[in-house]
């Protein structure tokens, strides 16, 4: 009897500091991604209304925080010990707070440059150290709460696109930076106390290696660049084509929508990863990114931007989980790092790409992000063809639950990095 009262305990012992971790990790993503790196798409139109931002100046910003972000994932493959230390991701989140306050202070465009190129750095960094601090303690003895790590991103997203809506009827463009900053501190007060990550030893499943696993990772890895490019543009321009075609509210309002949108969707595309190959759960997704990015650009009124909302936010996420893990499936060495230097480059390109375009409205642009995120599912869509040398990348067997696995010591993030 004795034996039975005993087992509940540890039980609790070990989900208590588990959660713990699990809060404290999603609360630095939150800050990284959800406010330090994402809050910028709903100020843009603040911007661009109060203080005179061009569009083209709004694009060179974007880049610059994405060439920033590219940076920091970089420094954390190169430097090993850099993606481990506490003391980096304490840093990075006053660096990060203090650059978001420094955008209130100036309408300098060489000096919002620097500082969102620095806040990219620090989003990277606090990426990629909180997600191993996390993921590499849950994974002993709590496997099935690491998808909610992720939810901080969305959940940072909805809370910074509800604060500028809200300031939007109060204040302007330079109050809501405040609040980002602020929003930003409190959340880096609880992450702060994260526990140091730990050299982790991953034994990446390699039944799919070889050649045909290698063709198939450069389909993978082709697809999930395509997707970089495709997403950041609808992530860095959506809230501001919204804006111009309906309601004051609705640009605003929908990007809380992608954050509520966005919460659930990793632990909900990582549940349908039990039941459905990885392949055809990517190409699923992306294709309804490409519907999402496109009804704004082809339909006006709120129920198309709606819906938009929910596509997008619902999307981009789970396409990063479901990358990343059949990438570890196939059995390629740093294969997160490959994917994730891909994906961080299509995230520069991107936005330039689309720069000229801009001239004519943001739905050009938005057409050119659908069309990059249907190439994506073309080229997944390579996954599934057979080989005499391997089966199917379907994802079953050990080990391979999205987000499961903790990332090799120093390889980027698992999220809209890599979110």
């Amino acid at each position: 009897m004795g034996a039975v009262n005993t087992r509940p305990e540890r039980s609790g012992e070990q989900c208590r500091p588990a959660w713990q971790m699990v809060v404290q990790g999603a609360f630095a993503l939150a800050a990284a991604m959800g406010i330090g790196r994402f809050v910028f798409t709903p100020i843009l139109p603040l911007m661009q209304a109060q203080a005179g931002m061009s569009a083209q100046t709004g694009n060179a910003l974007a880049t610059a925080n994405y060439v920033g972000y590219l940076a920091g994932a970089v420094a954390a493959i190169v430097l090993p010990r850099l993606a481990r230390s506490i003391p980096a991701l304490r840093t990075c989140l006053v660096l990060l707070a203090a650059t978001l306050a420094g955008m209130a202070v100036t309408t300098d465009t060489v000096a919002w440059l620097a500082m969102r190129a620095v806040a990219g750095v620090a989003s990277a960094l606090i990426f990629v150290i909180a997600s191993n601090a996390t993921l590499q303690r849950l994974r002993s003895h709590a496997q099935h709460l690491t998808g909610w790590v992720y939810c901080g991103v969305g959940a940072g997203i909805a809370v910074s696109g509800l604060c500028v809506l809200a300031v939007d009827a109060v204040g302007g463009w330079q109050l809501a930076w405040w609040v980002a900053a602020t929003l930003t501190t409190a959340l880096a007060a609880v992450a702060w106390r994260l526990p140091a990550p730990q050299a982790p030893a991953v034994s990446p499943d390699t039944r799919a290696g070889g050649a045909s696993g290698r063709r198939r990772f450069a389909a993978l890895l082709v697809g999930y660049s395509l997707e970089g490019a495709g997403y950041i543009i609808a992530g860095t321009f959506l809230v501001a084509a919204l804006s111009r075609t309906g309601p004051a509210w609705l640009g605003n309002g929908a990007w809380v929508l992608v954050g509520l949108a966005a919460a659930p969707s990793c632990v909900l595309w990582a549940a349908a990863a039990h039941r459905f190959s990885r392949p055809s759960l990517l190409i699923a997704a992306l294709l309804l990114q490409a519907v999402g990015m496109a009804l704004p650009a082809l339909f006006g009124g709120i129920a198309a931007a709606l819906v938009s909302a929910v596509l997008f936010g619902g999307t981009f996420m789970g396409v990063t989980t479901l990358t990343l893990a059949t990438g570890a499936h196939l059995g390629v060495p740093r294969a997160t790092a490959l994917l994730t230097a891909g994906y961080s480059l299509g995230q520069v390109l991107g936005p330039l790409g689309v720069a000229p375009l801009l001239t004519r409205g943001y739905g050009p642009a938005l057409l050119v992000a659908a069309v990059l995120a249907a190439a994506a599912a073309a080229a997944t869509a390579l996954l599934r063809l057979r080989s005499p040398a391997a089966g199917p990348v379907d994802g079953s067997g050990p080990g391979t639950h999205p987000g499961s696995a903790s990332p090799p010591e120093g390889a980027a993030p698992r999220g809209p990095t890599a979110t």
